[in-house]
């Protein structure tokens, strides 16, 4: 049974630049380093994020954006947004309400790498960690 993520991973062809337009994006610097991977702690619940050499990639996971969408929760969505745009991310898919209109809010976009990385505003997010 999925009991909630541990790491998730990101690759990059450039990986001295990702790791540096990470650690800006982030505003922390990577807990973990070894040749062709780092890793950053994030979050509430120090969630493990990690970027690894491109050359290291299964076939196929590069190249063009493509498969699942990770969505981190942000405060302020539109902010997030801004700046990662600011810094050369690509929109994948803009800001959109999401559902019955309860505040789930989502978008996304590619990394300068290829990336893509989920946004949102997420109550249930919210609810869980007020009940910790």
């Amino acid at each position: 049974m999925l009991r909630g993520f541990a790491t998730l991973t990101f690759w990059a062809a450039d990986h001295e630049a990702a790791q540096a337009w990470y650690t800006e994006f982030l505003g922390v610097e990577p807990y973990y380093r070894r040749p062709g991977y780092v890793e950053f702690r994030l979050g509430d619940y120090q969630h493990e994020f990690g970027i690894i050499d491109g050359r290291y990639a299964p076939p196929g996971t590069t190249g063009q954006p493509a498969g699942a969408i990770m969505y981190w929760h942000v405060d302020d969505l539109e902010a997030t947004v801004e700046r990662l745009l600011s810094m050369g991310a690509k929109e994948h898919q803009p800001i959109r309400e999401q559902g019955d209109g309860s505040g789930f809010v989502t978008a996304s976009v590619v990394d300068p790498f290829g990336n893509v990385l989920g946004v949102m505003r997420n109550p249930h997010y919210l609810a869980v960690l007020d009940g910790r």
